[in-house]
């Protein structure tokens, strides 16, 4: 039996396909594996969370500047990175179902089952004990939770060190041990553990031979290698960062869980250099300051957690991911990361080009080191569907889907509804797009009753609806009807621009951020 939560996903898929934000790519050939299309509010969509970003960065920060670079980059990046002998996942196939899955997925989706059923164990004390029930010190005394919290640390452990050292045979035992099963075959029939490089080669050229291109697995390398361009051509002093989004791909064996995982994605990143020691500073701020951005959106901050990394990448000496509560479990939506100057000397060695900054405050030349932060954008996407995708039981009993974003995200910014499809009312409803679609998103909606319209809008995320009626035509207003309140006023068209600019404003929603 599906869980609430669970439930709770499937509407945001079906909602997804329903009202033209996602569709499986390539769908009318049964679809391609992992990847997909952002449809008409979709893309809408996405493009204000990433306006957002863009414009939190650049707009808000003197110091940070932004680039776009090419997908292809020369092969010798990827080598440099560590990409070409170290980007890859241990893959495992069920012999039974053929299906090929992450085993370390394996084992923190059987550590998140033993986590609920430590939830469970609380939640039945808590009703069998009333107001006096004391959670923390029934979960460090309890036998039962104690011997599933040993579990789960084992395991954690186990596959810690399994992946440390390499020793991908200790990793197979404890799948084997654990009784982790196949979702598919239900069977524990399993191959030895692999590695399998992510990164997809391609060609630059039709002649065989030549050396292999990849498809970018990341946006940050692309900043590195542009390091000293965009210092020296936008005169940036350290610290400065540099921002850019752009598409990456990574050959996913695993697709899962919508389009939390794809093999082609798309990055908002920030490089951002600053001076050998300060980097921890640099750190602890944008920590900070990545999840005040977050909660700007308005989403319930009891959803996010911080996940400090217990293994280190090979460039990092710190590194911690902003996690969200999607329905399947808290999962990564941004990461931020202190690289060290690992990148930047391994450009210099394998470019033999110097990339060092010489610092006229200290008189001193230096590699810089760098603090990233790091979101996918598909990710965010994600995550503001699911916030914000909400059913509503009405005072006359009816249900009502409504997708609450902030109007500033919204994909339209208003609806335009003339009363009845004659009388003048769509030349008058066409005479008020003309006014307003200079700055706002709008849609015409003409189809079905006023009341089917506002529902549809609703569960678009409108903000605003203007009904365009007879009495519009006499003395020039119009009713206007918020999407959160459900209240409907009558206004003077000549005030209709300034009712609806503050509330859907990018740049009230940004003067959040330095409140």
């Amino acid at each position: 039996m599906s869980t609430p939560k669970e439930e709770l996903f499937k509407k945001v898929i079906a909602h997804s396909k329903e009202y033209g934000f996602v569709f499986l790519s390539s769908e009318i050939y049964d679809g391609l594996s992992a990847v997909y299309d952002y449809g008409p509010r979709g893309v809408e969509l996405k493009k204000n969370l990433r306006d957002f970003w863009w414009q939190s960065m650049t707009k808000l920060n003197q110091n940070i500047v932004g680039i776009d670079a090419a997908i292809f980059m020369h092969p010798k990046v990827w080598k440099a990175s560590g990409h070409v002998d170290g980007f890859s996942d241990p893959m495992i196939d069920n012999k039974d179902s053929k299906k090929r899955y992450r085993a370390d997925q394996l084992i923190e989706e059987y550590q998140e089952k033993i986590q609920e059923k430590i939830n469970k164990e609380v939640d039945k004390a808590a009703k069998r004990f009333g107001e006096s029930f004391d959670a923390v010190l029934y979960a460090q005394t309890n036998p039962r939770i104690l011997e599933y919290k040993s579990q789960i640390n084992l395991a954690g452990e186990t596959l810690k060190n399994g992946l440390e050292n390499n020793d991908l045979a200790s990793i197979k035992h404890l799948i084997e041990e654990l009784k982790i099963v196949c979702p598919v075959s239900g069977t524990c029939n399993w191959t030895d553990i692999r590695q399998f490089n992510l990164m997809y080669s391609t060609q630059m050229n039709a002649v065989e031979g030549e050396e292999n291109l990849y498809l970018r697995p990341e946006t940050a390398q692309g900043i590195f290698v542009n390091f000293l361009n965009v210092q020296k051509t936008a005169r940036m002093k350290i610290p400065f960062g540099i921002a850019q989004t752009g598409k990456a791909f990574r050959n996913e064996i695993v697709a899962r869980q919508f389009i939390m995982r794809m093999k082609e994605f798309e990055q908002m990143e920030m490089q951002f250099f600053v001076r050998p020691g300060t980097e921890m500073e640099w750190f602890d701020f944008w920590k900070k300051s990545r999840l005040k951005w977050h909660l700007a959106l308005g989403t319930n901050s009891s959803n996010y957690k911080y996940h400090d990394h217990d293994k280190l990448a090979h460039y990092a000496n710190a590194a911690v991911d902003i996690e969200y509560q999607f329905p399947f479990g808290f999962r990564e939506v941004e990461g931020i990361h202190s690289r060290t100057d690992f990148d930047l000397n391994k450009h210099q060695e394998f470019s033999g080009k110097k990339l060092k900054y010489h610092d006229p405050e200290i008189n001193e030349s230096y590699t810089p080191y760098v603090v990233e932060t790091s979101i996918g954008l598909d990710r965010l996407f994600l995550l503001t569907l699911c916030e914000n995708l909400k059913e509503e039981i009405l005072e006359n009993g009816e249900t009502r889907t409504v997708l609450t974003i902030h109007p500033a995200l919204a994909p339209y910014k208003v609806a335009l509804m003339p009363l009845i499809g004659k009388d003048g009312l769509p030349e008058k409803t066409n005479e008020l797009y003309n006014i307003l679609k200079y700055q706002f998103n709008c849609y015409v909606d003409e189809k079905d009753s006023i009341g089917k319209r506002y529902r549809r809008q609703d569960a678009i995320g409108t903000p605003f609806c203007i009904t365009i009626d007879h009495q519009t035509l006499e003395d020039n207003t119009v009713t206007i009807r918020h999407r959160d309140s459900m209240k409907q006023t009558r206004l003077d068209l000549n005030n209709v621009y300034e009712t609806i600019a503050k509330e859907v404003s990018m740049s009230e929603l940004l003067k959040k951020l330095e409140e």
